[in-house]
């Protein structure tokens, strides 16, 4: 019967994006992402959202045959491009992320900054009333270093065709990585 019917599955891989639609019950669309290579990661600590590039498989509970095939699909555990989230948080905080001497050279950064960007004082202030309150985890921090994020993938790219999902923070993240530790060994 018809409404019985099954499909291959799409198994997203990373690569240039390719979708295709498929027709399905009722004459409603589905979108078979047959690879992808970008998509809307959230922060979820910061409520920020950016459309970042993928880099990377990293971890996938089903098989590691995903990984190494570089499948994506829900839940797989990918690495981002974090320049997109790096320029949000000097914008909004006025402190620049990824500087290896953060508290030696910031304030020789920011005479060279203001030299090449003005900014009014209410935009200097309102920087420095969100930065008094801002403390960011020292894992994420090392992660902005490397210039690569963990993140997490939400959404299903074989039925959506869209490759969305979360920055991994706090003990999710700490679970992770783990697990790669544990993959390396």
């Amino acid at each position: 019967r018809k409404f019985e019917m099954g499909r291959p599955a799409a198994l997203c891989k990373l690569g240039h994006k390719r979708v295709r639609s498929v027709r399905g019950r009722g004459g409603n669309m589905k979108y078979r992402a047959l690879r992808a290579d970008a998509g809307n990661f959230a922060w979820g600590t910061e409520h920020v959202a950016k459309k970042v590039r993928i880099l990377d498989v990293v971890y996938n509970a089903t098989s590691n045959e995903l990984v190494r095939t570089k499948t994506l699909t829900k839940n797989t555990v990918v690495q981002i491009d974090a320049h997109p989230f790096m320029q949000w948080y000097t914008k909004h905080y006025g402190i620049e992320l990824g500087k290896k001497g953060k508290k030696g050279g910031q304030a020789g950064e920011h005479k060279g900054e203001e030299a090449e960007e003005k900014k009014s004082f209410k935009v200097i202030g309102n920087q420095q009333k969100r930065a008094a309150n801002q403390k960011l985890d020292t894992t994420i921090e090392e992660q902005f270093q490397t210039g690569r994020l963990l993140a997490c993938i939400a959404s299903r790219p074989g039925q959506s065709g869209r490759c969305d999902g979360y920055i991994l923070e706090g003990e999710e993240l700490a679970f992770y990585k783990r697990k790669l530790e544990k993959k390396k060994k």
